[in-house]
């Protein structure tokens, strides 16, 4: 991409909020890395300075690098001021948008990077925002030749390049994948900020303009290539990874089936069908989280209700959420697992009435989740961008991550940083 024309390569924006300060610690790695043979000149963008340079210094004291804020550009911008984020994006190559919930400070981030002919990367992991920009401002992304990328953290990285990374492996046609994400926790527990909480607090409370907005959109389907993926019970035990598992309900199937769409359409590849679980262990688990998503999809549906569940995070979700996030110890101590099982036929095997005849078994293990893997894989999609143009989508546009990297060398760099993508069997029945 053309940098030469802007003083940085990249800027965070939002590098003070809680997922911003680690993000922020990324880049500033990055900088540094031993593969690195350019300078990257980058920004950190917020609306206040002090607290900008509070992250940078906790950032330098970390990774040992006492000149690290005298290395680094402050822009000062805020969300509801349009001119401010025009002065920040006509200084980046690419934006690291940081700031949610995305349905409510997205879209002037990404009207703003359009206009001024900047990229932009995110994180969200909403649906409803992610698929309005989508039909917003595609056409006027592409004409300005520009990239934004939606859901480029843990939500959707691993689902969404796992898939393409198990057709990959697969020696045939994939035609469907399961996927079962397994979070493993250290001897204190589990805590994520509640950042992520209002974000699915606000969008299951607006369930039925997402339903509206993909019923405007009128689009063809895609086809089903082999037998239809039949959905799992609520409840499901999964004999493999012996856990019993519930429907992902994050914005994997969503950013996943957008990205089929996508390569069937732009690159006339097989669709492949998909559907995204998480484990929960044992019954006792299972009861807990049952308590827990009755109260949450009851009190989610009146305004009131909505309020109650973002005033007290650490109540509802059985202290799962908490405003104060996780300690670096639970942060240390986490990680998770992505197990994927894809079936699908062997070369010269038609789909059309014949049964899949190979299975295929992949993974994608990494660190913590929300504020170790999710940085990692914002900063080296936003790298990509950078530096694998050649193998970006020709035009610019809206993307989700599996359609804009899909044909680069974002798993390479991933692997690279400790997200590790491996086949665990391959058989032909």
């Amino acid at each position: 991409m053309a940098t030469q024309q802007r003083p940085f390569h990249l800027v965070v924006f939002g590098a003070s909020g809680f997922t911003g300060q680690f993000v922020t610690e990324e880049v500033a790695r990055e900088q540094v890395s031993p593969e690195r043979t350019t300078h990257l000149p980058w920004a950190v963008a917020g609306r206040s300075r002090e607290k900008l340079l509070r992250v940078l210094e906790r950032a330098a004291m970390k990774l040992g690098r006492p000149t690290l804020s005298s290395e680094v550009g402050i822009i000062i911008c805020d969300i509801t001021n349009p001119a401010s984020l025009d002065e920040m994006a006509k200084q980046a190559t690419v934006v690291l948008n940081c700031v949610g919930p995305y349905r409510f400070y997205g879209e002037p981030v990404i009207k703003a990077c359009i206009e001024n002919g900047t990229s932009c990367i995110d994180i969200s992991g909403e649906p409803q925002f992610l698929e309005l920009m989508y039909w917003k401002y595609h056409e006027k992304a592409a004409e300005k030749g520009v990239y934004i990328i939606g859901s480029s953290g843990f939500d959707s990285i691993p689902a969404d390049l796992g898939v393409i990374y198990t057709r990959n492996k697969m020696n045939g046609t994939l035609t469907a994948v399961e996927s079962f994400l397994t979070i493993c926790s250290g001897p204190e527990g589990l805590s994520i900020h509640d950042g992520t909480w209002k974000s699915a607090v606000y969008g299951f409370g607006d369930k039925s303009n997402l339903k509206k907005l993909r019923n405007e959109s009128d689009m063809k389907p895609v086809p089903i290539v082999g037998p239809k993926l039949k959905r799992r019970w609520p409840i499901s035990y999964c004999r493999e990874l012996s856990s019993y598992s519930i429907p992902f309900l994050g914005a994997d199937v969503s950013v996943v089936k957008r990205t089929q769409r996508y390569l069937h359409e732009n690159l006339e590849q097989s669709p492949v069908q998909y559907a995204a679980y998480v484990t929960v262990g044992g019954i006792t688990s299972v009861i807990k989280l049952m308590f827990a998503g009755l109260f949450f999809l009851f009190f989610v549906r009146f305004g009131i209700g909505r309020q109650l569940l973002i005033k007290f995070p650490w109540l509802f979700s059985f202290g799962y959420f908490s405003k104060q996030g996780p300690t670096q110890k639970q942060i240390d101590a986490s990680s998770f697992t992505m197990t994927f099982f894809g079936q699908g036929f062997s070369q010269g095997v038609s789909p059309v009435k014949n049964k899949p005849n190979i299975r295929i078994c992949t993974q994608v293990k990494g660190p913590e989740a929300g504020y170790v893997t999710t940085p990692i894989a914002m900063v080296q999609a936003a790298m990509t961008l950078l530096n694998d143009a050649a193998d970006l989508p020709k035009a610019g546009g809206v993307f989700t991550p599996g359609a804009a990297f899909s044909r680069t060398k974002l798993i390479d760099r991933l692997n690279e940083r400790g997200i590790e993508f491996s086949v665990i069997s391959s058989t032909e029945v």
